[in-house]
């Protein structure tokens, strides 16, 4: 069940209905996990983590809800820049996953957390090249690292989960060099917070900022840092 088909056959009437008729939870609960027993060296410059976990509208919205996050934007990642367009992405057969690209101040959160974040309330990371409702190699759970530092926590942590049996199955997440981020189409920045009320948002989504606030209280803010907000002041 790919996310375009349902947001083109929703018409106005059936997407009220559904908004009735959907039950108050998401599919997939969040997962209480240990911190991880490794992180990064402090640092004093903004970072750089891409990761992936399904539709790229609620990994964005969670971090755009998360403390010490300057800005998180949607787009595509694993594959050429010829190819990195939704529609053709969609096709699943580009290598591309929909990423987001999170800019962060080390001083007030660390890489650390923000997998922590990543593993607990935005996907589920032992579901294979789907999340949720959305199927194919897009929405795969991966990491995108940008330094050796970043692989060996990511690794780590993976193992350390998985030796805990945090989860009732393996974690599937694949762990690879960022070799280039594509940001996304200008309409799906921002998905969240623009559109709070669509379906597919209200079920999938709304619930993952709902348990950011709930499980890492510290690390949550209000008030989302918007792409567009970003933009505009700069």
């Amino acid at each position: 069940m790919r996310r375009t088909a349902l947001a083109s056959l929703l018409a106005a009437t059936t997407a009220l209905t559904l908004a009735f008729t959907m039950p108050s939870r998401a599919a997939e609960d969040a997962v209480v996990i240990p911190a991880p027993a490794l992180d990064a060296a402090p640092a004093s410059d903004i970072q750089t983590a891409v990761v992936a976990g399904g539709c790229f509208w609620g990994v964005q919205g969670v971090f755009q809800h998360t403390a010490g996050v300057v800005n998180a934007v949607s787009g595509y990642a694993g594959g050429t820049k010829a190819t990195a367009d939704y529609q053709t992405v969609s096709s699943g057969r580009t290598g591309h996953a929909e990423s987001v690209e999170i800019k962060y101040d080390p001083k007030k959160i660390s890489y650390g957390k923000i997998l922590q974040i990543y593993f607990s309330v935005v996907h589920d990371p032992t579901q294979l090249n789907r999340q949720g409702p959305d199927v194919g190699p897009q929405y795969r759970s991966a990491i995108f690292t940008t330094s050796d530092e970043q692989k060996k926590v990511a690794e780590a942590y993976i193992a350390q989960l998985n030796g805990a049996k945090v989860f009732n199955k393996p974690i599937v997440t694949k762990i690879g060099a960022l070799e280039a981020f594509y940001p996304a189409e200008a309409y799906h920045q921002d998905y969240l917070t623009l559109h709070p009320n669509q379906p597919y948002i209200a079920y999938n989504d709304i619930p993952k900022v709902q348990n950011l606030k709930k499980l890492f209280a510290d690390n949550y803010i209000e008030k989302p840092t918007l792409v567009n907000a970003s933009k505009a002041t700069n």
